[in-house]
């Protein structure tokens, strides 16, 4: 296996299952040393994965709230000595229809879901990569900024992007680069804890068929891609293969570029 994360210490969000899981079992198995963060206790899962006890450490946080973002980064830091790797990779829809049918809460905490750990864990890793002088950031956005029935979780992942090439501009010259992909459908296991507990109504299961049914239309492959398909782009935009890379959205949709 590659060793192309020997030495380096990263720490991934939204790791208990699915993309984000994936990411850490890779860095691991590359050679890094990763903070795996979640919200689920089922994040504590990955301490258990063979002959990695110590470069492994798992914490729980709502990373919604700023605090849990800066004790998280601080936890790293203070485990591991420094911080080489972000990957924002919280976020989800939690609701899927029209607009119109959305309540105020729902976009609200759309928002808050799918911008916002982002923004506060980017604010809260920045000082110490800034301080040696260099530091990757990627940031899992979504083709879903231009799709139907997501708006709300469509202006949030605009927001990841937006944020990407701001601090990409703020940073190239201080050694930081900040790059984002923006996944397509992708083929997953069952998620064991869901986003959303309610039960579908039948108008809410043919609002998300549709989406489906865009994300298939809109892809030049005709495909959901698979989660090794979406890690491997997050994981070079990460490594140091792609050290003349900063500021760049990279659409990882089978030919739809969101």
């Amino acid at each position: 296996m590659n060793q192309r994360f020997e030495n380096k210490v990263a720490v991934i969000t939204g790791a208990a299952q699915g993309i984000g899981r994936r990411v850490v079992e890779r860095l691991l198995e590359e050679g890094g040393s990763v903070a795996a963060v979640d919200r689920s206790e089922l994040v504590h899962e990955l301490r258990d994965l063979p002959g990695v006890a110590d470069r492994v450490l798992t914490l729980t946080a709502d990373l919604e709230r700023n605090a849990d973002a800066e004790r998280v980064i601080a936890e790293a830091v203070d485990r591991f000595g420094r911080l080489d790797i972000l990957v924002n990779n919280v976020g989800g829809t939690i609701w899927a229809k029209p607009f119109e049918h959305y309540r105020e809460h729902e976009i609200e905490a759309e928002v808050r879901r799918s911008l916002f750990p982002t923004l506060w864990c980017c604010h809260a890793a920045l000082p110490h990569m800034l301080k040696q002088g260099s530091g990757s950031i990627v940031n899992v956005s979504s083709i879903a900024t231009r799709g139907v029935n997501r708006a709300p979780y469509g202006a949030a992942k605009g927001g990841v992007n937006a944020l990407t090439a701001c601090l990409a501009f703020e940073n190239a010259q201080r050694g930081i680069r900040v790059n984002a992909t923006a996944p397509g459908g992708t083929e997953a296991p069952p998620r064991r804890i869901p986003r959303n507990a309610e039960v579908p109504t039948e108008q809410e299961k043919a609002w998300y068929q549709q989406i489906v049914d865009q994300t298939v239309d809109s892809s030049l492959m005709k495909r959901y891609g698979t989660i090794e398909e979406q890690v491997g782009a997050i994981l070079f935009l990460a490594s140091d293969e792609a050290t003349y890379i900063t500021g760049v959205t990279l659409p990882v949709g089978g030919g739809d570029i969101g």
